[in-house]
């Protein structure tokens, strides 16, 4: 009876965890990525979430490991959580994602995920994790300001003339070779440890940190170089196909960061069991491709029409720190909200057109801000109170 249980706890742990890795690939991974390319008319709806889709399958695998074990392991002290637990978090989430999808306003997954996790882990008798909470509160906070920043203070540099918009591409196309240099996946170190093509240059190279720098410059350059030349031949089209490259790589970066929303809370379950990190990863990752092609229309249409009517250079703009921003976050192993980054881009962006034809809409900007608030606290509350009332009733 009690393997019984166990297993009936499991299974319902897991099928918890893939309706949560359909809400975040229907609303969170599968919507913002290609918002910004949706609104200035570069990609399709449909075709986005194809792609959306693919993509993040791809990052969940390759780079899903620290979130993943930072959601299951790093959120509470003192206690792991059981499969109830688990389940009781999971459901919680993901109904108030699903909530935020049918209803059109972006819900921030990493808040209910986080607020859920915690709520359950403390009711088990768990302790806060401080300095894990320090470093989560930075960047969420942290977010609407550097990232809105960015993409305000580069929305209005690209409004420039020719030569200055084309000086502009070569710098912004360097940043996000500098990020590439430095972006870590799996493949390129052995076992579950990760590294990036500066790292592994580097160590073939037996140099240290002078020559980890020159990699990092040299595919910089080499991004910039590319971009500059291809924009001097086809300004119109660099742009566009650089914008839909920039969505990809934030698709890729939404996977690596929410898969570990959707199974981390299953990793304690595994202890002691041989099933490796990856094919949890695996599972997560084609429940994002599924929740993308079949959800994720919706909130596509509603980011890149709704919050700001964006042309191909705010959404570039937009775009960039939404990358920088995704890719710190997995470094780090930080759940991190990709609604969150992706509205704070697209308002910044926004807010730098001239003559207010980027205008944004204060109204659906201060219910979404409300949205994400509330998402938090309420999870956490009903997780706690869930499982407390669990507890008593079983």
């Amino acid at each position: 009876m009690v393997v019984t249980t166990g297993l009936v706890t499991l299974l319902v742990a897991a099928l918890a965890s893939v309706f949560m890795a359909w809400t975040i690939g229907a609303g969170s991974s599968g919507s913002t990525p290609f918002a910004p390319a949706v609104g200035a008319n570069a990609i399709s709806i449909m075709r986005a979430g194809f792609l959306v889709g693919v993509l993040g399958l791809l990052g969940a695998v390759l780079q899903g490991g620290n979130v993943t074990e930072a959601v299951g392991t790093e959120l509470v002290t003192g206690e792991t959580l059981s499969g109830g637990a688990a389940a009781i978090a999971l459901v919680i989430a993901a109904s108030l994602v699903a909530v935020g999808i049918f209803t059109g306003y972006p819900i921030a997954t990493a808040f209910t995920v986080t607020g859920a996790v915690i709520g359950v882990g403390l009711a088990m008798g768990g302790g806060p994790a401080w300095e894990k909470y320090s470093e989560i509160g930075a960047l969420w906070i942290g977010t609407p300001f550097v990232g809105g920043g960015a993409a305000y203070v580069t929305a209005r540099l690209l409004r420039s003339e020719a030569r200055s918009t084309l000086r502009t591409l070569g710098v912004l196309g360097g940043v996000v070779g500098l990020v590439l240099g430095n972006v870590q996946f799996v493949f390129l170190a052995s076992g579950s440890a990760q590294a990036s093509l500066s790292r592994v240059v580097t160590a073939r190279l037996g140099g240290g940190a002078v020559a980890y720098a020159g990699t990092s410059l040299a595919v910089a350059l080499l991004v910039a170089a590319v971009l500059v030349t291809r924009a001097r031949q086809h300004p119109e089209r660099t742009q566009r196909r650089f914008l839909l490259v920039l969505g990809g790589l934030v698709a890729f970066s939404a996977g690596g960061s929410q898969v570990g929303l959707a199974i981390g809370p299953l990793v304690p379950l595994f202890d002691g069991v041989d099933v490796p990190l990856v094919a949890l990863l695996v599972g997560g990752g084609l429940g994002l491709l599924v929740g993308s092609w079949t959800g994720a229309p919706r909130m596509i249409k509603a980011l890149s029409q709704d919050y700001s009517a964006l042309g191909p250079r705010r959404s570039i703009a937009a775009l960039i720190p939404s990358f920088a921003l995704a890719q710190t976050a997995v470094f780090f192993g930080i759940p991190v909200s990709f609604n969150q980054i992706i509205v704070s881009a697209i308002v910044g962006s926004g807010y730098a057109a001239a003559g207010g034809d980027g205008e944004v809409s204060a109204a659906k900007l201060g219910y979404t801000v409300l949205a994400w608030v509330a998402s938090l606290v309420g999870a956490f509350a009903l997780s706690y109170g869930a499982f407390a009332l669990a507890t008593a009733v079983l």
